[in-house]
């Protein structure tokens, strides 16, 4: 589990172990979420362990790998739901720099995660589930920073799903729309999301609210489960309807 501490991450990793799996997660800087996670996780029968990691490092990535294989055996289920904050800006505002930073500390972070953790998963026969965002497919104005590098991540995981279906690995992702947690929940606390902004968005779903992160969890476990097996570089999009 890559970003296990954020609003999104610590869903998944809760209800990953209510349905019976150990748990071995990353996180960049918050140990003190790490560790309160480490106990939900205990509290409902399940091990876990956690490391810090910064994904954008390819050799550390691969020494965690080591260490969660010698710690559980195997591997049957990664998910990515990692990434920094991302502010609404214009692109016209972002630099080049900025652009390469985010796509590094995204798109490459996952790929590192995924070139380490293959092997595994092919033993395994396992599932992969990336957390991206809906708004690949319906575009916010001001999210190019972050829409255009998950765009990247669900590519790749498109081609990952292409290569490896032959070894039984099943790759897709998962695309939040607006939530109360997460990347959504810092923009409203920044103030780069205002109450007119809000409800304008509000409007744009049909169901005419926002989300949460246990609506995320609830999909990445299915995707990981048995009952998805013949599902496969899909992107299974949690908006309310917004990219209707």
């Amino acid at each position: 589990m890559a970003g296990g501490t954020g609003g999104i991450g610590a869903a998944i990793v809760r209800t990953l172990a209510e349905r019976g799996s150990h748990i071995g997660l990353t996180y960049r800087s918050n140990r003190d979420a790490a560790e309160r996670l480490a106990k939900d996780v205990a509290a409902v029968g399940r091990t876990s362990r956690a490391w810090s990691l910064d994904l954008t490092d390819p050799d550390a990535v691969a020494e965690v790998v080591d260490r969660f294989r010698e710690e559980f055996g195997s591997l049957h289920t990664v998910v990515y739901a990692a990434g920094p904050h991302v502010p609404m800006v214009h692109l016209s505002a972002v630099t080049p720099r900025q652009y390469r930073d985010q796509l590094n500390a995204d798109a490459a972070a996952f790929f590192n995660l995924m070139h380490a953790t293959l092997p595994l998963l092919r033993a395994a026969r396992g599932a992969v589930v990336a957390v991206t965002t809906a708004a690949t497919r319906r575009f916010p104005v001001r999210d190019g920073l972050s829409s255009g590098t998950k765009g990247a991540v669900e590519a790749v995981a498109r081609a990952l799903a292409s290569e490896e279906g032959r070894y039984g690995v099943r790759v897709n992702c998962v695309g939040p729309g607006m939530l109360t947690d997460g990347m959504a929940e810092r923009l409203i606390s920044s103030g780069e999301l205002d109450q007119h902004a809000l409800d304008i968005t509000r409007r744009n779903i049909p169901l005419r609210r926002f989300g949460n992160a246990e609506d995320i969890a609830e999909a990445v476990a299915f995707l990981a489960c048995d009952r998805a097996d013949f599902i496969t570089g899909q992107c299974l999009d949690v908006d309310g309807g917004y990219t209707v």
